[in-house]
C-alpha cells in the first residue's frame, strides 16, 4: 500500500520468471475478451425484442430508438474519463469486476422494468458498468505485456467487438426462442415473465461468473511510478489541446462510423 491510501497491490512480484508473467497476462486476455463479448450481448439483447417491448410498455418508434441509443450512451461516452483516472490509483481488477456485476445487473433490471422510465434508467446502467472495463483492460494490458507484444495483445482483445456483435444476434437469439418455446419464465416474488423480460433475465446471469474470472486473474505491477495524483485533469487536457488535430480526426471518424453502424438494421451490421 503507497502514501496516501491508493491501492496499488499486485498479485505477483517483479522477480517471478517472464513465462509466468506472460501466462498470466495471456489469461487476463481471455477474460477480458469474453467480458468484452458479454458487454456487446448485453448492450445489444434490447433490438431483438423491440415489438414486444413496444407492445407491453407502449412505447413510440422514438422512444425505442432513445433506449438503443442514448439512453445507454449517455453514461458510457463520458465515465470512460473518469474511470480511466480512477484505474490509476486503485485495483483495476476490482474496478473490473464491479463493473461486470453491476452492468448485468442492470441488464437484469431491464427485464423488471415496470415503466419507460425505469428501463431507461437501467439501460443507463448498463453503459456506466460497461465503461469499466475497457479503461481498466487497456490499462492492465500495457502492463502485462512487453511493448513488443502490447499491439497484437490490443488486437485480440478488440476483437470481442466483432465477436460480440454477431453473438449478440446468436445468443440472444437462441435465449429468446429457447423462453419462448418453453413459457414463461417464473421467478419467486417476481411471478410469470414474459419472453422479452426474462431473456434480459437470462442473459445477465453469466455476468457473475465472468466476475469471478476477473478476481481470479492476477493483476500485474505497474511499470509507470504511480503517485497519489496520478495523471492530473489539466495535464491530461493539457495533451489532448496539444495534439488535438489528431484527437479530433479520431473522435470524429469514431462517431461517424458508430452513427453508421447503428443505423444499419441489427441483422445487416458489421459489428
Amino acid at each position: 500500500m503507497a502514501q496516501g491510501g491508493e491501492d496499488l497491490t499486485v498479485e505477483h512480484s517483479a522477480s517471478a520468471s517472464p513465462t509466468a508473467n506472460l501466462r498470466q497476462a495471456h489469461i487476463a486476455l481471455g477474460i477480458f475478451l469474453v467480458a468484452y463479448i458479454l458487454s456487446f450481448v448485453d448492450r445489444q439483447i434490447l433490438s431483438l425484442m423491440v415489438e414486444p417491448i413496444k407492445q407491453d410498455l407502449g412505447l413510440s418508434d422514438l422512444q425505442v430508438g432513445l433506449l438503443q441509443g442514448l439512453a445507454f450512451a449517455l453514461l458510457y461516452a463520458v465515465v470512460g474519463i473518469p474511470i480511466g483516472m480512477l484505474a490509476d490509483r486503485i485495483s483495476r481488477r476490482r474496478i473490473i469486476a464491479v463493473g461486470v456485476l453491476f452492468w448485468s445487473g442492470c441488464t437484469a433490471l431491464c427485464g423488471l422494468a415496470g415503466s419507460y422510465a425505469h428501463l431507461f434508467i437501467a439501460r443507463m446502467g448498463v453503459g456506466l458498468g460497461e465503461a469499466s472495463l475497457s479503461p481498466s483492460a487497456h490499462s492492465w494490458l500495457s502492463d502485462a505485456y512487453p511493448p513488443a507484444q502490447l499491439s497484437r495483445a490490443m488486437a485480440i482483445y478488440n476483437l470481442g467487438i466483432t465477436i460480440g456483435g454477431g453473438l449478440a444476434l446468436l445468443v440472444g437469439g437462441a435465449v429468446v426462442d429457447m423462453v419462448a418455446r418453453s413459457g414463461a419464465l417464473v421467478l419467486p416474488v417476481v411471478g410469470a415473465m414474459p419472453t422479452w423480460r426474462a431473456a434480459f433475465v437470462l442473459v445477465a446471469l453469466p455476468g457473475a461468473l465472468v466476475a469471478l474470472l476477473v478476481f481470479a486473474a492476477k493483476e500485474p505491477a505497474r511499470r509507470a511510478v504511480a503517485t497519489k495524483a496520478g495523471m492530473p485533469l489539466r495535464a491530461s487536457l493539457a495533451h489532448l489541446k496539444k495534439h488535438r488535430r489528431t484527437f479530433i480526426a479520431i473522435y470524429a471518424n469514431s462517431t461517424l462510423l458508430g452513427s453508421w453502424v447503428m443505423a444499419l438494421p441489427p441483422g445487416i451490421r458489421p459489428c
